[in-house]
């Protein structure tokens, strides 16, 4: 699998990472996929303190003992649970910050993590708190990049422009291009985008209208109808017949050279061989990205801009 480098970073990341929120509480079923997926040289594992209480940071430290050399781990921090209180509350304060990443090496029997990312965040946030405690955590050597993920315009700005953060981790796909108004100014930055969500739900995929009809019936899915979806889905498929939707799907997000990463999940291990199979054609051309955007509604974000 190739590598991209993440913003001014040392770190190189396999173009089609996993995104570990998917696997599940089952250990040995989550320990197989993630075994898959570095055979086939995946290397760019993302999880995050939030999913499963924990529980998934565990299952993912499990599964890489012995070759935790052998991948680029990230996690995430900003959400904190406070037992007795109902839901996550939201806190990226330093102090939160800096025990935060204890408990994630703890979870996940390491200790570094590759990219700590902040799991969110508003424009009213004390960022400069945020940024003191990550570059104080790679300093101590417990972190060796940081980055956000995010979706707000105005949040996105602010870290691009006054922190040494090394990528924005954002939801894009053919279904939802509202990043894509960011990403010549990322990658001016030299800041890399992961790209989560690709496949949209699986809508982005061969069985995507069983999956529209499953997911999207009623509400349909962001500015796209059912019947729009539908519409749009035969289309795609029609359009390039040479490969699976599945690999225009993740081709697309990859077109951009700013985008060093996607992140598909995965529940089993046959959906996994299902991405990595996709991601062996080549690279769209232009011809075929000019094709493909002249079928999609080309949206931005309405709110939290300047």
């Amino acid at each position: 699998m190739e590598k991209n480098r993440l913003g001014k970073s040392d770190l190189l990341v396999s173009k089609m990472g996993l995104g570990c929120m998917s696997l599940g509480t089952d250990g040995k079923k989550a320990g197989d996929i993630i075994k898959e997926a570095l055979d086939h040289g995946i290397n760019y594992l993302d999880t995050a303190d939030l999913y499963e209480f924990g529980t998934n940071e565990e299952i993912v430290g499990h599964a890489l003992k012995g070759q935790r050399d052998k991948v680029i781990l990230a996690t995430k921090v900003g959400n904190r649970w406070t037992p007795g209180k109902e839901g996550w509350e939201w806190d990226p304060s330093k102090e939160h910050i800096k025990s935060g990443v204890k408990d994630s090496l703890k979870r996940l029997q390491t200790d570094y993590i590759d990219l700590y990312q902040l799991h969110g965040g508003t424009i009213e946030d004390p960022a400069e708190e945020s940024i003191e405690a990550f570059e104080e955590l790679k300093k101590e050597g417990y972190i060796r990049e940081y980055g956000i993920s995010s979706i707000r315009p105005n949040v996105i700005k602010r870290f691009t422009e006054s922190s040494a953060i090394v990528s924005v981790m954002m939801q894009y796909s053919m279904l939802d291009t509202r990043p894509e108004e960011y990403l010549d100014y990322l990658h001016a930055y030299n800041v890399s985008v992961v790209a989560r969500g690709p496949l949209a739900k699986g809508l982005l995929s061969n069985s995507g209208l069983e999956k529209a009809k499953e997911k999207a019936k009623d509400k349909g899915y962001l500015d796209y109808s059912y019947d729009e979806l539908v519409e749009l889905i035969g289309k795609l498929q029609d359009s390039i017949q040479d490969r699976p939707l599945q690999s225009v799907a993740l081709h697309y997000c990859l077109a951009h050279p700013s985008v060093a990463a996607v992140i598909p999940g995965a529940s089993s291990v046959d959906q996994l061989r299902a991405n990595i199979s996709a991601m062996e054609y080549p690279p769209l051309t232009e011809s075929e990205m000019e094709k493909l955007k002249s079928f999609l509604k080309q949206s931005q974000y309405d709110t939290h801009r300047d």
